[in-house]
């Protein structure tokens, strides 16, 4: 049987917002919602693509002479690249001195990421802290993560999963079998609003949600939080009259609205759909946050 391989976009150490305690964060590749807020716009889609940063050129060609494609050529402004050439064969990311070319993602095996995260187990037994695997859409790799979750079992590390959701029931209860925590983003409750700010409907993520709870899986939902979409009163109590009604919810994240996410967008030349977007007031905020107190959660603001 081959080695299954996937694609990662990142490995993020000392992660205090993924989980429980200190952790390694795991970012796979490949999501199937577009959510107008989404801050990671490298995770989205599955396939590589390199990119160029023309203020950190420095003019010396040396990319343009080794590209294979002959897709890379120096200008007055700096490097240019014809996107209908380029394979993202990162031959110029490896190459060029001044780190002027970027890939967003890389294949990998499980006996790759499994080094990275040993370097980090000296952390995990100290703090109680894990591996957190992320993205993208964790569960859009489930060979891949399933091998990443038994592998990390056997060294006894405490294992999360930030999902949205979306993927087959079947599936989703297979990794809940090696998995001690879910991270659960919860963004609507009527469908037609999160289809039309996350270009899907919510049906399976909320039965899904519900079977991982009635199987016995430990849950912390998070909420987006975002002025306009999903931070009215209804919303919010329709939220926390659905969680309540669901076993093994150890807590609510409110996590308002950024647009950090917004430089990311321009480097790798897509519109940034959060255009419009708005963070809650504060004090709007505190009133929501007690509705779901009230609801019986325990609520954290920030993750």
């Amino acid at each position: 049987m081959r080695e299954p391989i996937a694609t990662l976009f990142a490995i993020k150490r000392y992660a205090l917002h993924d989980g429980p305690h200190i952790r390694t964060t795991v970012f796979l590749k490949g999501c199937p919602l577009s959510c107008r807020w989404c801050h990671n716009p490298e995770g989205i889609a599955r396939e590589i693509k390199t990119l160029s940063v023309q203020a950190k050129c420095i003019g010396c060609g040396e990319c343009v002479a080794l590209c294979p494609k002959k897709a890379l050529s120096l200008s007055s402004k700096g490097i240019l690249r014809n996107r209908s050439l380029c394979t993202a064969c990162s031959i110029c990311v490896d190459s060029c001195p001044a780190l002027a070319h970027e890939a967003t993602g890389w294949q990998t095996n499980i006996q790759t990421v499994m080094a990275e995260i040993r370097k980090d187990l000296p952390f995990f037994d100290q703090s109680g802290g894990g591996v957190t695997f992320s993205g993208g859409e964790p569960l859009m790799q489930p060979l891949f993560l399933l091998e990443l979750l038994k592998a990390c079992g056997q060294l006894q590390i405490h294992r999360t999963v930030d999902t949205s959701g979306l993927a087959p029931t079947d599936i989703l209860l297979e990794v809940a079998r090696h998995t001690e925590l879910f991270l659960y983003d919860l963004k609507h409750m009527k469908s037609t609003v999160h289809k039309e700010y996350t270009g899907v409907g919510n049906e399976l993520i909320l039965e899904n949600l519900a079977a991982l709870c009635h199987a016995g899986h430990a849950v912390r939902v998070r909420i987006p939080l975002v002025a306009g979409v999903n931070d009215d009163e209804t919303n919010i109590l329709a939220t926390g009259r659905f969680l309540a009604a669901l076993p093994g919810i150890e807590g609510v994240d409110i996590l308002p609205y950024h647009s950090i996410g917004r430089a990311k967008y321009q480097k790798l030349g897509m519109d940034y759909p959060g255009d419009g977007l708005t963070t809650p007031d504060p004090n709007h905020i505190k009133k929501l946050i007690e509705i779901l107190n009230n609801s019986g959660f325990d609520v954290r603001l920030g993750g």
